[in-house]
């Protein structure tokens, strides 16, 4: 690799192929303003992870990424193994981008790159935002058990070229297949629960698939993580809080429970599905998610 050329990650399958097409001219653009760089392409999941690791153990002080919200996750997997603080760049090209709009970095790419080129040519200081564990994997955005991450899984089968409203989609397609209400156990921060739950959500953005502003309250660089749980409801009960759940004023319904947390333990009777930044998660009983505080430098 050329010495004074940033590593530019892409993963051509992001926003359903949109990254493949726009590649080339994120790279133009780059260099024309005073960025060049070298793409690096995955070529299966998982590898940019560790493509990404390899830079940074490498000795990499500054690495792009090009993608959505999953690719931001293997970013950041790849750098906070190596323990390195390689600084990361973001170029939004997914389907909700939730990592993107937490960090207000321009969702359209030909802003995101230019600002980008921009702060890396004037040397700008880099931006310190939290991120989060759950077991053994990092997460940027936040981590959902229960429905949520039925939802989740149910959107990434779609191969719809619709946006965010695939989410939606998700949404009622998961809600004819029935509400999951696992009876759980949690614990956080001092504060017992025992019984039975639609979903529960640790967040560090705002947002979940890009539509819906699941914790308003939740800052990426505050020091703390946003718990949102939700007790049992039905199909019903979810149509009339969708609406809420948009636009971020379902905090105060009587199902919803919030609180900012800096770990969260949540037990299950039988596995349960979950997801980290939009990333599907094996089935599993315990989850341990705690606070990273600082843990990443944004160009």
């Amino acid at each position: 690799m050329n010495s004074d050329s940033v590593p530019l990650f892409i993963n051509p399958v992001a926003g359903r192929g949109r990254a493949r097409r726009e590649i080339a001219s994120i790279r133009d653009l780059l260099g024309t303003c005073g960025v060049p760089v070298e793409v690096i392409e995955s070529t299966v999941a998982g590898d940019l992870e560790e493509k990404i690791f390899r830079a940074s153990t490498e000795g990499a002080d500054r690495v792009i990424i090009a993608g959505g919200d999953g690719s931001v996750h293997e970013a950041v997997n790849g750098l906070l193994r190596a323990k390195n603080n390689t600084a990361l760049g973001v170029i939004p090209l997914g389907t909700g981008n939730d990592f993107a709009k937490a960090c207000s970095i321009p969702l359209h790419w030909e802003d995101a790159a230019t600002l980008l080129a921009s702060r890396i040519c004037d040397q700008a200081p880099v931006r310190y935002v939290d991120a989060g564990r759950m077991n053994d994997r990092f997460f940027a955005n936040g981590a959902g058990i229960g429905f949520d991450a039925k939802i989740n899984r149910i959107a990434h089968d779609l191969r719809l070229p619709i946006g965010d409203l695939v989410y939606l989609i998700a949404v009622f397609r998961g809600m004819w297949d029935g509400v999951i209400t696992p009876n759980v156990r949690i614990r956080y921060d001092g504060s017992e629960y025992e019984g039975p739950v639609t979903l529960a959500n640790v967040s560090n953005g705002p947002w979940v698939g890009g539509m819906f502003h699941i914790a308003p309250m939740a800052k990426i660089d505050d020091g703390s993580l946003d718990l949102v749980y939700v007790a049992p409801v039905d199909r019903l009960r979810i149509l009339s809080l969708l609406p809420k759940l948009i636009k971020g004023t379902h905090i105060n319904e009587a199902e919803v429970t919030h609180s900012a947390v800096k770990s969260f333990e949540l037990i299950a009777d039988e596995p349960v599905p979950s997801h980290m930044d939009g990333e599907v998660q094996p089935l599993q009983t315990e989850f341990r998610i705690e606070l990273l505080e600082n843990a990443l430098r944004l160009l």
